[in-house]
């Protein structure tokens, strides 16, 4: 059996100070790569690896190999060529090398000395003159023979102020310390075993210092026994912390929303259409968890337009005819304010108001909305992320619904979730996602959450028909942008991915925006980015739904938000530059109408393959759960899912898709532990989750 115990041991939060060399300047450049204790170190595993166990001749280099040589320094001197450079010539008798440096100092000159003997690493590449390698790392040779490396050399991710010399050497002094105060192997002798995995201290010595004849290609895939051992612990300890989360709540009281208003019934009988099956399933399921005394948790997920948005407004009406307050989170302004509009469209000829809380209201329209809020006056509030900001007080917040739940992190909803505690009672929460996930995975990345499916789209809704182009066509596509308008009908035109800066993609859009417009002078063009003040963009997007813009030039934060039955093109353009989940959630915004809809996919050549594979799914499926499944192969589960701020934070080791085949093993031992060794899970918390104490308890 492993070691059990209340907490990690002492020898476990010793501080990374306490390593020589370590004071309190380097100790705070550490904390930004999650170093704060000693065994951390051992956590912050290699992203890659350099082979530097063999001397290679340097007139038998290659461009592109990476590899160590050794010889002689011929010639080092300073040039000047566009900037200034130092050269320093190297040869061991089979053939020359150029050294270039763009970055060094007076004294690092001085020591390149003629006569020296280096031994260096780096990738070669072609010269000017010859083969040279551009800011190797080197150093002196004293000893002919002096040994090259006995095992493979590991690279880190690093952070400013941190080198790959200095990150090994603390991992060294941390990797001597294992047999005497080292870390403990949480996990019981007999799990290990079944599974035929090392333990975890032979994993960690293999992960941070291979043997050199190591197969390179098996780590490089993450599929050595000592990787998928840890991979297996770490997948362990979020899983199970989830799921103690679950299982805390169903300890804590909820207030049970009996609806005696009989609000959510008489929504249901306003609407001016028919809820599908599946929302009437998911439905049932929400309103039987607002009946119970338990809080309820659950995860509302389906595609783009399948219906979400309504099922959180009858829950909404549900909690405010029990007299008590609901409130909206969503990830933007845009989305907020599209939340917005819907509930009071749907809710105030019931006589609810809905209030509006973001972070750009002007200040006296915040006063009265907070005013109204902890009055109680207020029943229903929608808003960004300003909604768990202190200083906002809720009269009776009894339940919490949180839009896109893969841009919130857990914290943030568990934020939320406090400003409802009142009397040791706990709101509901209710989490939607368009972000469609395959059921394994979802059982894992959700594992604190009941899951509903609306897996159906409303009825009338025409697929919509998906066209790859190249960009030299652009002129026919905007031929038939003209064509659409004259018919009537409205078009988003999203522009180019250009650059991370919101700034440059905003200059795209207008640039964009301004070449349309003189090309379709009978057509009204108008401009969204997100650079816009929200005013200005908000009435912009109601100018578009309004029908008095026909062509919307965008950047992608018409991801979300926008629903405008009569647009019927959308042309996306560096379509090839995107997600598979992305381009899915663009393609969403037409095609919501009764007429037929194209989105249009302009891309630049050439395509690299995965760029080839993700247009093609797009052009072929409109099914978001198929689409989830192949971003997932194509891309893991760590963008799709945005697991640096989901309850899989910051996966170091795993990978979802890789490891697939560990989770049914994963989920047998989170039960075991849950049962027998709930104080091993506390262990494997703080071990692998940045603040894992937070996963202590829902509440």
């Amino acid at each position: 059996m492993a070691e059990t115990a209340r907490s990690p041991g002492a020898s476990e939060r010793r501080p990374v100070t306490a390593l020589r060399g370590v004071g309190a300047a380097l100790a705070e450049r550490l904390r930004r790569l999650g170093i704060e204790q000693v065994q951390d170190l051992l956590f912050v595993l290699p992203v890659r690896y350099d082979d530097r166990t063999t001397l290679s001749r340097i007139g038998e280099l290659a461009p592109g190999m990476r590899t160590l040589v050794q010889g002689e320094i011929q010639l080092t001197e300073t040039v000047y060529r566009r900037r200034r450079q130092l050269l320093t010539r190297l040869s061991d008798g089979s053939g020359f090398l150029t050294l270039r440096f763009f970055h060094f100092s007076a004294a690092q000159q001085e020591g390149l000395a003629r006569g020296m003997r280096l031994r260096c690493f780096g990738e070669v590449r072609r010269g000017p003159q010859g083969l040279e390698m551009v800011h190797p790392e080197y150093r002196r040779v004293t000893d002919q023979s002096q040994a090259v490396e006995d095992t493979l050399t590991p690279l880190y991710p690093l952070t400013e102020g941190v080198t790959q010399g200095r990150l090994r050497m603390l991992i060294d002094q941390a990797l001597r310390e294992l047999d005497t105060a080292g870390v403990r192997d949480w996990l019981p002798r007999e799990l290990i075993d079944s599974l035929a995995l090392p333990p975890l201290r032979d994993a960690l010595r293999y992960v941070h210092r291979p043997p050199k004849d190591a197969r390179l290609e098996v780590l490089s895939a993450g599929r050595h026994p000592a990787q998928r051992r840890l991979a297996f612990e770490e997948l362990l300890a979020h899983h199970a912390s989830l799921r103690l989360l679950k299982q805390a709540a169903r300890t804590d009281l909820a207030p049970a929303l009996e609806d005696e208003a009989g609000l959510a019934a008489r929504l249901v009988a306003s609407l001016p259409f028919q809820l599908t099956g599946a929302q009437a399933r998911a439905l049932a399921e929400v309103e039987a968890d607002l009946r119970s005394l338990v809080p309820m948790v659950r995860l509302v997920q389906g595609d783009v337009g399948c219906g979400k948005t309504v099922v959180a407004a009858i829950a909404a009406a549900r909690a405010a005819g029990s007299g008590r307050q609901a409130a909206l989170m969503a990830p933007t302004e845009l989305l907020a304010e599209q939340h917005w509009r819907s509930f009071r469209e749907w809710l105030e000829p019931l006589g609810l108001p809905v209030a509006l809380l973001s972070g750009t209201q002007p200040a006296r329209a915040r006063r009265s909305v907070l005013e109204t809020v902890a009055s109680g006056e207020v029943r229903l509030v929608v808003g960004t992320h300003a909604l768990f900001q202190e200083g906002i007080e809720f009269a009776d917040l009894a339940l919490v619904i949180v839009d896109e739940q893969h841009r919130f992190g857990v914290q943030q909803r568990l934020r939320l979730q406090e400003k409802g505690r009142k009397l040791g009672r706990f709101p509901h929460q209710l989490i939607m996602t368009a972000t469609p996930i395959p059921r394994t995975l979802a059982m894992t990345a959700y594992a604190d959450l009941d899951i509903s499916v609306i897996d159906e789209l409303p009825p009338g809704r025409t697929p919509v028909q998906t066209v790859v182009l190249p960009q030299q066509r652009r002129d026919q596509v905007v031929a038939r942008v003209d064509q659409a308008c004259r018919a009537g009908r409205q078009v988003y035109w999203v522009c180019p991915l250009i650059e991370e800066s919101e700034e440059l993609r905003s200059q795209a859009a207008e640039e964009t925006a301004a070449a349309l417009a003189a090309a379709l002078p009978d057509v009204d063009v108008g401009l969204v980015h997100g650079r816009m003040p929200s005013a200005k963009k908000d009435e912009a997007m109601l100018a578009f739904k309004a029908g008095r813009i026909q062509l919307l030039v965008a950047t992608t934060v018409i991801e979300v938000g926008v629903d405008v039955p009569n647009a019927t093109l959308m042309v996306i353009e560096n379509a090839e530059r995107m997600g598979l989940a992305q381009l899915h959630q663009l393609r969403g915004r037409v095609g919501r109408g009764a007429q037929a809809s194209t989105c249009v996919l302009l891309y630049r050549a050439p395509l690299s393959q995965l760029a080839r594979e993700r247009l093609e799914v797009v052009r072929r499926t409109n099914d978001g759960f198929e689409i989830a499944r192949r971003d997932l192969e194509l891309r893991g589960a760590g963008e799709l899912l945005g697991t640096r701020q989901t309850g899989l934070a910051q996966l170091r080791v795993a990978d979802l898709i890789r490891d697939a085949d560990l989770l049914p093993r994963v989920q047998e031992a989170a039960q075991m532990l849950i049962e027998r060794h709930p104080d091993i899970i506390a262990a494997l918390s703080a071990r692998w989750i940045a603040g894992g104490e937070q996963y202590g308890r829902v509440g």
